[in-house]
């Protein structure tokens, strides 16, 4: 691969800008310049700014920047296609805000194009991020509330608006979000996550937005990149956090850089189409073949979505930056990283540490999709890894809860090892991990089956995941719905049928979910339930960052305690299809020194013994004094 380093050290390349410049003196760029990203930059940035430019033959034209001082090209970096150049621009601590331009001469003709250098927001780096404090509320744009069916089809985008289509696009998008964020505070949520939001152009699926055609810019079916910015604002005036689904991994094949890549290895190329071998362990083990990592790091997704390589150096500078943008750009408050394990784990590492050196509270979530629990523990930051290895990801998905409680729940006559005692074994192997405040707990997303239908639409077991989710240790993470137990509209289509739309979204819906007064019986019923939890949470220092004892028991019940030094809260969960009795007694260690309990769903006064019953499919939780 050609890695072409030109050092530019005449004036005739690099001019020395100039307070004094005319941009009147110099033509706008009529087209000779397709594309510069990043769109725009910050003054007191420490992440190193790479432009990447864009035109036909851009590469046989020298490059200054004009308009103050302290922003200049320190060098330019050729690719293999003529048709682009990546810029090294330093943006000094004296440098001022404004408009500075980039100039371009071939001999007589030179143009400029106009490039934003933007005030940093004052404490951008110091912003915190999500935590154990926080409820994070999963939702799909597309499937949520259309807040402007004006922009269900647009001109620019391939795929039109279909709503009766199970894998078609139905019109939700940010101001339907907008429109409905005090529903989501309402019920206790802190956080939204809203799945990819920047444009897919595929001509089929597009809806969930993980096959990305242009990583700086919003799908105009959901709106505008200043519409985005406004709803983090208006998320933020809620004392709502917002996370951003990020895709690192892969782009989809209708990227506009598919067409004309910068260099022949921008994305992972083989003599024919490759897959991966989804074999995750090779990252980790001693005895895997270079042959499988490379397939697992290297192979495509699916057809559709190119596997991008983050080995490029100019590849992950562009990712590390693009990270860095969006951030500033929109406020955020985080990152979910999706398909974590399937990009090389080395520049990962690197685009961690990266993004947290320019923000050092920032909390970033990988997707990393594995049963094994020592393999997910491997890809926690600062893991004690045999193999020396740190991601610098601070935060994991945990699926093996998910699983353990998915599998419990389901079970009226569970065997040996299985129920309510399958959970127990999973929080057993909580040594395992580094971090256990990092661990993103879920009993449902947008990937797998909705937990209302693993439990066979019951709506006790519904209050049972809730109440799992509102006090086991982590950072919990509801999907859109589940407080209400949204079920597939059907179960054979996959995840075009559980991810339904949330009923009141949509100018016509006869049920309205999102008011109060449209949520009656069992609705009315789980979200009540959902939000005295959630709300109760907020406050809940024992939750938050408490210790956990748990209890075993072979009779498809669980009981464990959230504690610290002033108080516990003692959680009895009884998934048998039995009244079954509280054996207080064995709980003596720690339950001998609680008093004043207080039921946390009913708010009454509550004393724990062990005549104390709890129905079948019932949950006790009471918080006491220590």
């Amino acid at each position: 691969m050609k890695r072409l380093f030109v050092a530019i050290l005449s004036l005739a390349v690099i001019g020395c800008s100039s307070p004094a410049f005319d941009p009147s003196s110099i033509a706008d760029a009529q087209g000779e310049v397709a594309r510069v990203e990043p769109l725009s930059w910050w003054t007191g940035m420490k992440t190193p700014l790479q432009l990447l430019i864009g035109g036909e033959n851009i590469s046989e034209y020298s490059l200054s920047i004009e308009g103050g001082e302290g922003v200049s090209v320190e060098a330019i970096h050729e690719a293999d296609n003529p048709n682009y150049i990546f810029a090294d621009v330093k943006v000094a601590d004296s440098a001022k805000p404004g408009t500075y331009y980039l100039v371009f001469t071939l001999g007589d003709k030179q143009f400029k194009y106009a490039y934003e250098i933007a005030a940093r927001r004052d404490g951008s780096a110091d912003r915190k991020s999500f935590t154990t404090a926080d409820v994070i509320y999963l939702l799909m744009p597309d499937r949520f509330a259309n807040g402007d069916p004006s922009n269900d089809s647009t001109d620019c985008t391939a795929e039109k608006a279909a709503r009766d289509e199970f894998f078609g696009r139905h019109g939700g998008d940010l101001q339907g979000m907008i429109d409905h964020l005090d529903y989501i505070a309402s019920l206790g949520a802190t956080t939204i996550w809203p799945t990819p939001l920047l444009l897919d152009n595929e001509p089929r699926e597009t809806y969930h937005g993980y096959a990305c055609g242009d990583y700086y810019h919003i799908d105009p079916r959901f709106g505008t990149n200043e519409l985005y910015r406004d709803f983090v604002a208006a998320a933020h005036e809620k004392d709502l956090k917002v996370i951003m689904d990020v895709v690192t991994n892969h782009c989809g094949v209708a990227h506009w850089w598919m067409n004309d890549m910068p260099f022949k290895d921008w994305v992972h190329v083989f003599p024919e189409y490759t897959g991966t071998n989804v074999c995750f362990s090779t990252n980790m083990d001693p005895n895997a073949s270079k042959y499988d990592l490379n397939l697992q790091e290297s192979g495509w997704f699916v057809p559709s979505m190119p596997d991008m390589n983050l080995n490029n150096p100019f590849v992950l500078q562009y990712f590390k930056q693009w990270a860095v943008w969006w951030i500033e750009y929109a406020d955020l408050d985080g990152f979910r990283v999706d398909t974590y394990p399937y990009n090389e784990k080395e520049p990962m590492s690197e685009w961690c540490a990266s993004v947290r050196a320019e923000y050092p509270s920032i909390n970033i979530v990988g997707e990393c999709w594995t049963s094994s629990i020592p393999q997910l523990a491997y890809w926690q930051g600062d893991n004690a890894n045999r193999d020396g290895f740190n991601t610098n990801l601070p935060a994991i998905m945990d699926f093996p809860l998910q699983e353990a409680i998915a599998h419990a729940l389901s079970c009226d006559h569970p065997g040996w090892g299985q129920g309510m005692t399958r959970v127990y074994d999973c929080l057993s192997h909580d040594f395992v991990y580094h971090d256990l405040s990092n661990m993103m707990i879920f009993v449902g997303n947008h990937d797998i089956n909705r937990i209302g239908d693993t439990i066979g639409k019951n709506p006790k077991r519904a209050k049972l995941a809730m109440t799992l989710m509102a006090t086991m240790r982590g950072i919990p993470q509801i999907f859109y719905g589940d407080e209400m137990m949204f079920c597939s509209k059907d179960l054979s289509q996959g995840h075009g049928g559980l991810r339904v739309d949330f009923p009141g979204g949509w100018q016509g819906d006869k049920v309205d979910l999102f008011r109060a007064e449209g949520r009656t019986g069992m609705h009315k019923e789980l979200f009540d339930h959902a939000q005295r939890l959630l709300q109760w949470r907020k406050g809940k220092e024992v939750i938050h960052n408490g210790q956990t004892m748990h209890f075993m028991t072979r009779d498809n019940t669980y009981a464990y305690f959230r504690y610290n030094d002033e108080e516990a809260v003692f959680v009895y969960i009884n998934n048998s299809g039995e009244t079954k009795r509280v054996p207080w007694s064995n709980y003596a260690e720690i339950a001998a020194s609680l008093y004043d309990g207080v039921n946390v769903v009913t708010g009454e006064s509550a004393m724990v013994d062990n005549t104390t019953e709890v129905g079948p499919h019932e949950a006790l939780v009471i918080e006491y004094k220590r």
